[in-house]
């Protein structure tokens, strides 16, 4: 039986234009013994590319720094714009569980990188979500906020002195972020309605901000091209708020302005556990457990 510990690693970096650059930011993550590129995209008008990789941790550790490395080296904040928040070349690491690796090795591995990437790039580097040292720091958004731009006033403050590295942004490279968290599973539900207030009304309702489920968060949104609004989710600890828990809710609220939930969708990657959980429920299966699932016994 194989004992691999695999771990998922979601690096953002700021640039989504040049393809040439996007390649060499990449390409640390092929080719190497215990590391698998799943998937990068990247988008014009955010000016960032997303990369999705998989491996084992000391190897995944590896990958990551060099990737890094080519990121200071390539991007240059200074003539960067886009239409997503950024503060960074590698503007934030996070590191997730996937499979034999406990939250807390997530933890230690985000914090070996983030102190090792201080060292050798003179950044400045932010410790958010489980790994936060303070409650203030595990909303990236927070730790965002000001944006590259702002960066250099931020921290001279003491709440924002940098968990690792300098006090003032690399000139070029900025700050990042990294950190360790759950997988995050977007998850969607179609209204059979073109009112995106209806969608705005129910989401708000679902979504933990508004007193709504505890790991969700939600919008609205208009599916112009089909003529149909859906409540768009993240999903961020499937463990503790099940997907059809969300589905369930979504239609009891929906009940109330006379709409029917007519579908939904996962965008991306998602964890099967989250979706033999939310079978389970539906088939109402008892003692189910994952070892009975055959793929997961064929990849033991």
């Amino acid at each position: 039986m194989s004992m691999n510990k695999i771990v998922q690693c979601v690096p953002n970096f700021s640039e989504g234009r040049d393809l040439e650059k996007i390649e060499k930011i990449v390409s640390p993550f092929r080719g190497k013994q215990g590391v698998k590129l799943l998937d990068y995209s990247n988008d014009e008008d955010h000016n960032r590319v997303v990369v999705t990789v998989v491996g084992e941790p000391e190897a995944l550790k590896a990958a990551v720094l060099e990737a890094m490395a080519v990121a200071v080296e390539e991007i240059d904040m200074t003539k960067h714009q886009g239409q997503h928040p950024r503060m960074g070349a590698t503007d934030v690491v996070p590191f997730i569980p996937i499979k034999n690796v406990s939250m807390t090795e997530a933890i230690e591995l985000a914090k070996e990188v983030a102190k090792e990437a201080s060292e050798r790039f003179k950044l400045p580097i932010f410790l958010y979500e489980k790994t936060a040292s303070s409650p203030n720091r595990e909303n990236l958004a927070n730790i965002r906020k000001g944006e590259f731009e702002g960066m250099t006033e931020k921290l001279t403050q003491a709440e924002w002195k940098p968990d690792f590295g300098p006090l003032a942004p690399h000139p070029t490279a900025g700050v990042t972020a990294v950190g360790a968290r759950m997988p995050l599973v977007a998850f969607n539900v179609n209204l059979d309605t073109n009112n995106l207030t209806i969608a705005n009304a129910i989401a708000k309702n679902v979504r933990f901000l508004s007193g709504g489920l505890r790991y969700c968060k939600a919008i609205g949104i208009e599916l112009k091209d089909r003529g149909i609004v859906q409540v768009s989710m993240n999903m961020t600890d499937y463990s503790k708020t099940a997907l059809y828990r969300a589905f369930e809710l979504i239609k009891i609220e929906a009940r109330r302005y006379g709409v029917n939930a007519v579908g939904s969708e996962i965008i991306g990657l998602v964890p099967m556990e989250a979706l033999i959980d939310t079978a389970v429920y539906y088939l109402g299966v008892e003692n189910f457990s994952i070892e009975q699932v055959l793929e997961t016994r064929i990849m033991e």
